[in-house]
């Protein structure tokens, strides 16, 4: 049994406002169903960081100016379906650097680093399985300048608080010079936003659910996925989707290995994520209160999203 798994649950379902954490969506089920939102036509954030990597990619190594070998060290690849042009770029370019994805779910990593070999057999990959900060802390001692990638929107899904304390710590791990490019969705007409959340395909609704079913099965509940729904909501005000799981009745849960029982009231919300957006002051907030520095903000062609690189 996952120890912080099982205290996260605890501690979020016997809350006054139920909450689970989205960090624990990325099982291997949740990961691939995650591909699948990813491909939506609604959800824009893929194609507008892909068309940055894509077309991009030689500003972007431009911006970088390491004058030796360098590390890129991606945090949570996934599939690493965008990040593949950029590294092909610099493939074809025959620059000198090593691909280091990191990532939770082993899966993950051994399906990119097989699609890796065979697609870009040139590429040097060093796949680590495990926690971002703890490979950090050993690859900080190298000589080699480094450019951290963490993509997709994922700072959006922290409050404000823990963005500035997981900047802090990405800074913490990097040395004098090293680069940080960041996936960050931007405030946009709220529509646009709100039809890449709602999922009228009922993906998302699956996604969500996947987390009730994880429950079931590390920590031995009885969760009735056909007893809750999913809901979210855009605040064009403040930039935050929030989602939510939905009790459609008055129900008891038993989780066993928590020798707890949980009473959800008809109707009653267990709060799962939030994805928030910014606006370019908020960005270059969040880059001084963590101590870097914006250097540039790639955008794509309609302005939905930047990759902006920061300097520590």
């Amino acid at each position: 049994m996952n120890d912080n798994f099982a205290k996260d649950v605890l501690v979020g379902l016997t809350a006054e406002y139920k909450h689970l954490s989205s960090k624990y969506f990325y099982d291997d089920n949740g990961s691939r169903i995650f591909q699948e939102i990813m491909k939506m036509p609604e959800y824009y954030l893929t194609d507008a960081e892909f068309e940055i990597l894509s077309m991009q990619s030689k500003q972007i190594f431009e911006a970088l100016k390491f004058s030796k070998p360098f590390n890129i060290i991606e945090l949570g690849p996934g599939d690493g379906f965008k990040t593949y042009k950029l590294l092909e770029y610099l493939v074809n370019q025959k620059v000198d650097f090593k691909y280091l994805p990191i990532d939770i779910s082993q899966e993950a990593i051994d399906i990119l680093s097989n699609t890796l070999n065979q697609r870009l057999p040139e590429l040097k990959v060093e796949p680590r399985v495990g926690d971002y900060f703890e490979v950090l802390s050993d690859i900080k001692d190298s000589d080699s300048p480094s450019l951290l990638l963490f993509l997709g929107s994922n700072i959006g899904n922290y409050k404000t608080d823990q963005i500035i304390e997981l900047l802090k710590l990405f800074n913490d791990n990097m040395k004098l010079g090293d680069k940080l490019l960041i996936g960050i969705d931007l405030k946009k007409n709220p529509i646009t936003i709100h039809n890449a959340y709602y999922d009228k395909h009922g993906i998302t609704k699956r996604f969500n659910l996947n987390l009730l079913l994880r429950i079931n099965r590390e920590l031995d509940a009885d969760f009735k996925i056909d007893d809750f729904d999913f809901y979210c909501h855009y605040n064009p005000d403040n930039g935050e989707v929030k989602s939510y799981i939905v009790s459609l009745r008055h129900q008891k849960v038993h989780i066993k290995k928590l020798n707890k029982i949980i009473d959800f009231e008809y109707n009653e919300l267990i709060w799962t994520e939030l994805s928030k957006k910014f606006d370019f002051d908020e960005i270059n907030d969040l880059a001084q209160r963590s101590n870097f520095k914006v250097n540039t903000n790639f955008l794509d062609c309609k302005h939905l999203f930047t990759d902006s690189l920061w300097e520590k």
